[in-house]
């Protein structure tokens, strides 16, 4: 059996390409973005009661992830990038229907417009569902998960002092937390947890309408060396 699912909106996020957006919602509360929602949906009346929602889930598709031919076995960034499991006991992009969750704070409710944060989601991101979270439910507070037990560590960041004032000088433009953000993506070290950088390799990734520069010192520590409006 086949079923047609068309996108109830799009997710204009901070994350304009997928290295460096963080592998779980919240982990990254800087993260802004907004669902704006295609019609018939967007009138106000299908968001009518959501401004008494502080958080929803969003079911969405990995539109730059999607494949032909199912993975059965993945191999998790948690997990270094080289321990199979089966994607039914992970949360990999690679998913037999290209479907994603995430839990979201809901900062304000438009007809029409969602604005989020603590996102995870790309620019761009097809959303086909939005529910409400609803904590008496959805939190269990005996729940196990012993592949991920718990948030991952995080490493040192430091700036430039020049890279500082270009973070506080474009967040100043673009009305968001952009020194915030590119802390909290950064301390979860997005590079593959395989590759061994050397202190002259440089990393980039695109962050609004920016690009965020830096590089490994040293193992284990993360030095922003700039931050240009691409």
């Amino acid at each position: 059996m086949q079923h047609v699912i068309s996108p109830v909106g799009y997710v204009r996020s901070c994350f304009k390409e997928k290295f460096a957006i963080p592998r779980q919602p919240h982990l990254a509360p800087a993260a802004r973005g907004v669902l704006e929602l295609v019609p018939p949906f967007d009138t106000g009346e299908a968001v009518a009661g959501l401004e008494q929602v502080s958080h929803v889930w969003l079911l969405f598709l990995f539109h730059q992830a999607l494949e032909d031919k199912p993975r059965l076995k993945v191999r998790p960034p948690r997990l270094g990038g080289n321990q199979s499991i089966g994607v039914f006991a992970s949360r990999s992009t690679h998913r037999p229907n290209g479907i994603g969750q995430s839990v979201v704070k809901l900062e304000k409710v438009e007809a029409g417009r969602l604005w989020l944060s603590g996102i995870d989601l790309l620019d761009g991101t097809p959303v086909i569902d939005i529910k409400p979270y609803v904590p008496y439910a959805d939190r269990q507070d005996g729940a196990l998960n012993a592949i991920a037990d718990a948030a991952p560590g995080l490493i040192p960041v430091d700036w430039e002092p020049s890279a500082l004032l270009q973070a506080h000088e474009h967040g100043q433009r673009l009305g968001e937390p952009l020194a915030e953000l590119v802390e909290q993506c950064l301390a979860q070290d997005p590079r593959p947890a395989y590759q061994k950088p050397e202190p002259e390799r440089r990393y980039g990734a695109r962050l609004w309408d920016v690009d965020v520069r830096w590089h490994y010192p040293e193992p284990g520590r993360i030095r922003v060396l700039e931050i240009a409006r691409g």
